[in-house]
């Protein structure tokens, strides 16, 4: 274990601690899901980082995702040719790529990945998944059957996850909302795992079993922050209880499948929505502060970077060093983790991609803790899906659902990063080797 290793395990706790000290009551703690929500996380953390079956099954994990994935693109390259194409292969016709394309390579990925859950779902694979990962959860930390169903199946889905315990968000407790809206935020749907693994994978070729990891390591760490941030104060009406997801089954897996293409239609439009707007409206900001700061730095003798990303990279810059990232690199993934948080992960992973093929991360263990960092839709974008999505099933929680939405972007941010300095526990030079 290196200088490093260490650093990364101290960085679990200060981020706890950060997190207490916004807590709404600091003495109300409940113990037992720190501790579990701990313990969950670093047994996680050392099976896949450090056994030797963890290792393989990290390894068949990844392979199969990307096998999954070439899959996905069949449609893409019959409809576009070479457009869809991946840098350094062929199409079937023989075409050469033409590089990487995101409208064309990436994002159909999403419809495909989409409608491919859905048919799992309908098949009752993915009911079982998130109903064991749910007991598990509420036997080891006690929370309740609601919000634990929710934490679970958002390890496979995103903000779906909120319709699995719609007949129960009416009456959940504030405490109980906060963790809903966290592990939305803190977790990344199997929708799009392949459109990351697609931005990734020819600079970093296990990122997808790395991304599949984050997302099990999230969805504790979210459930710790939440709970630390804001107490349990009142008494939950599933406390103790084993809650079955709620979902209308399709009559046929010919409509799951054909209903997933169309959520994974719409999930695209949002995406390409997302993207067009905020980086429009960041370029925006950035003319306006950079001509602001260039008389500041003519005036001072400064080199100061006044872009958002600047100045969100600055304040990242600590909170990357205590991840276990050396401070050489620090300065490049703090930015992305600040960039994510304004204009989405797909940016920050883009980012990040260039700065792998571009060797300009000088350690390697940097860009795999910058990969967990950023698995999450914390960013200021998913808060009005999440709390908009969760007020459409609640009306009459919408009130405490926008006052809870700042605190659930913090608790999320917070629950990725705390994922990102597990990753750096455990992360070995074996691992390394093998990612790259």
């Amino acid at each position: 274990m290196s200088y490093y290793n260490l650093i990364s395990f101290a960085g679990i706790f200060i981020i706890m601690g950060f997190a207490w000290l916004l807590s709404t009551n600091r003495r109300l703690m409940n113990w037992r899901v720190i501790l579990w929500g701990v313990v969950l996380q670093l047994l996680f953390g050392g099976f896949i980082f450090l056994a030797p079956a963890g290792a393989k099954v990290f390894l068949v994990v990844n392979d199969m995702v990307i096998r999954v994935m070439d899959c996905s693109l069949e449609g893409a390259r019959f409809l576009f040719g070479p457009l869809a194409t991946t840098p350094g292969t062929a199409s079937a016709k023989g075409e050469i790529s033409f590089g990487f394309i995101l409208a064309f390579q990436g994002l159909p990925t999403v419809i495909f990945f989409s409608a491919f859950v859905a048919a799992l779902y309908y098949l009752g694979i993915m009911p079982f998944l998130v109903r064991r990962f749910s007991t598990a959860f509420s036997y080891l930390t006690r929370i309740s059957g609601a919000e634990s169903l929710c934490a679970s199946s958002n390890i496979f889905v995103g903000v779906e996850s909120t319709l699995v315990i719609r007949p129960y968000l009416e009456h959940m407790t504030r405490s109980e909302l906060l963790t809903v809206l966290t592990a939305g935020m803190a977790t990344i749907a199997s929708s799009v795992l392949g459109f990351y693994v697609s931005i990734l994978q020819s600079d970093f070729p296990s990122i997808a079993g790395h991304l599949v990891s984050a997302s099990l390591l999230s969805a504790p760490a979210a459930v710790v922050i939440s709970k630390i941030m804001v107490p349990e104060s009142e008494s939950p009406a599933t406390l103790g209880v084993q809650v079955n997801p709620h979902y209308e089954k399709e009559s046929g897996i010919m409509e799951a499948i054909v209903n997933g293409a169309y959520a994974g239609v719409k999930l695209l439009v949002g995406i390409v929505a997302l993207l067009v707007a905020f980086l429009g409206l960041t370029a925006l900001i950035n003319l306006i502060t950079t001509d602001f700061g260039s008389y500041i730095n003519g005036w001072t003798d400064w080199n100061v970077d006044w872009t958002l990303e600047g100045i969100l990279g600055y304040i990242f810059y600590p909170i990357s060093l205590i991840l276990g990232i050396p401070p050489e690199d620090a300065v490049h993934t703090a930015r992305l983790i600040g960039e994510r948080l304004i204009l989405t992960e797909v940016k920050s992973y883009q980012d990040l991609a260039v700065l792998i093929g571009e060797k300009t991360l000088k350690h390697p263990r940097s860009a795999v803790i910058t990969a967990y960092a950023l698995c999450g839709f914390a960013h200021v974008a998913s808060v009005g899906i999440f709390v908009g999505g969760a007020s459409a099933l609640a009306p009459g929680r919408r009130g405490d659902l926008a006052r809870l939405a700042p605190r659930a972007l913090i608790a999320a941010t917070l629950a990725c990063l705390m994922t990102a300095a597990v990753a750096g526990t455990f992360c070995s030079k074996y691992y390394i080797l093998a990612s790259f």
